[in-house]
């Protein structure tokens, strides 16, 4: 798998194999990859909800998201507001830019900017599908034992662009196992997990993983 440099990312920009909205500025082209900015919403964990009950802790149970529809609270910032990440708190954020890869060749990897890494915040990787198109989810803890103030619009990761050795067409690349990409399409206002196929929910829900495995032969 070969990394696109910048001569080779700037020409599948123009050729439109690449695209960004809004449009990337020259702060974000490197060498080897494009540096992506911060977006205005900020999604933190709710922990804990006031009921009949009392106090009572919200689990996070992913295989179970009916029972928990919401465990995050969206923060959406406006022109010169900021943001505070406390020490050792787990927040999601957004891209500012929405991307799309418009080729059969193409994928990416997310990765945190190592001026980002050096404040001691810990950023999430990861890829980007071919042919995916939206705003990019980033994972992001402070680690550094301080408060970090983070302004929208700062350049905190970056993407990395690489070559498939075969092509995927638009339909082959939309299926992630058996179902549809789920995260086609996501804006800067609906990051929030989103729930894995029910049949293969209930399987791993019943310790039924042997049976799962055997039922889903490749």
């Amino acid at each position: 798998m070969a990394i696109l440099n910048k001569k080779q990312i700037l020409e599948r920009i123009n050729n439109s194999n690449i695209e960004f909205d809004p449009v990337l500025d020259a702060f974000q082209i490197q060498p080897n990859s494009v540096d992506l900015r911060l977006g205005w919403s900020f999604y933190i964990p709710k922990i804990w909800k006031y009921e009949a009950r009392g106090r009572v802790a919200l689990v996070a149970d992913y295989l179970n998201l009916q029972d928990v529809p919401e465990n995050f609270q969206i923060i959406k910032l406006k022109p010169g507001q900021y943001f505070e990440i406390l020490p050792n708190e787990f927040v999601i954020i957004s891209t500012l830019e929405r991307i799309s890869l418009n080729a059969d060749d193409l994928t990416a990897v997310l990765y945190g900017r190592s001026s980002a890494l050096r404040r001691g915040l810990s950023i999430g990787s990861g890829t980007v599908a071919p042919h995916y198109k939206g705003c990019l989810t980033i994972p992001l803890t402070n680690n550094s034992g301080h408060i970090i103030r983070l302004y929208p619009g700062e350049r905190l990761c970056q993407l990395e662009f690489n070559l498939l050795s075969l092509p995927l067409t638009g339909e082959e690349a939309s299926k992630h196992g058996l179902q549809d990409a789920k995260y086609t399409d996501s804006t800067p206002y609906g990051l929030e997990a989103r729930s894995d196929s029910q049949e293969e929910i209930e399987f791993i829900k019943a310790g039924q993983v042997d049976q799962l495995k055997d039922k889903f032969k490749i």
